[in-house]
């Protein structure tokens, strides 16, 4: 008996202590859920940081730039163009295989959306310019807006400027070694490629010596 006896007033004290316990944790979770539902301190007031968790934490990445390059083929462009000389596109055949003397470039020169194509047509042999073409994009077409085939002759685009490079040769100068060239600036004016101030290089020891070029102005231009 006495050991029942001693058992009864241990199991009630357990008894008590469980049921204090659980009345605890009922009472926390009321409270919880009346501060979430009442607008007080809990998650659902950080309105921007639950909106994160729902859509993901990590945000998208903004879309990139409208790609204005828009690749052309050069050989076809040049043999469908009536501006083109037949000169021109008779010396226009491959020089090995597949492989066209055709030189070409991409770039802002006309202001428009797509970028213009700068067309260099050369020899296959000693790489002489026989002419260069500008091609603007109107439309979703490309219209040639400039040309120069005075051969020898080559041209670049030059921070937004189309730069064209003559070579000059004297009598007696071998096809590698011209003896100067001039280099004309256009830029794109109400529609069109204006001629600028030209500049004449005298070559001093070789073609492309910049060491020992003279630069001065074209005369007449």
């Amino acid at each position: 008996m006495r050991g029942l006896t001693g058992a009864g007033p241990s199991e009630a004290r357990g008894s008590t202590q469980a049921v204090i316990a659980a009345a605890a944790a009922l009472a926390a979770l009321a409270l919880f859920v009346a501060a979430c539902g009442t607008g007080g301190t809990g998650a659902r007031d950080e309105g921007p940081a639950h909106a994160s968790a729902v859509a993901g934490a990590v945000a998208s990445p903004p879309p990139s730039p409208t790609d204005t390059y828009r690749r052309v083929d050069a050989v076809a462009l040049l043999k469908e163009d009536p501006a083109v000389s037949s000169a021109v596109k008779r010396d226009l055949k491959p020089c090995n295989g597949d492989d066209y003397p055709v030189d070409v470039s991409y770039g802002a020169l006309t202001g428009g959306s797509v970028d213009d194509v700068v067309v260099n047509v050369l020899t296959c042999d000693d790489w002489i310019g026989l002419g260069s073409y500008v091609y603007r994009d109107e439309g979703g077409t490309f219209r040639n807006v400039f040309k120069n085939e005075e051969s020898p002759v080559v041209a670049d685009i030059e921070q937004g400027v189309l730069t064209v490079t003559k070579q000059v040769y004297k009598k007696g100068d071998p096809i590698s070694s011209p003896s100067s060239e001039d280099v004309i600036p256009y830029t794109w004016k109400n529609g069109r490629f204006v001629q600028g101030r030209a500049v004449h290089n005298d070559y001093g020891a070789g073609v492309g010596d910049s060491s020992t070029a003279t630069p001065s102005p074209v005369p007449g231009t």
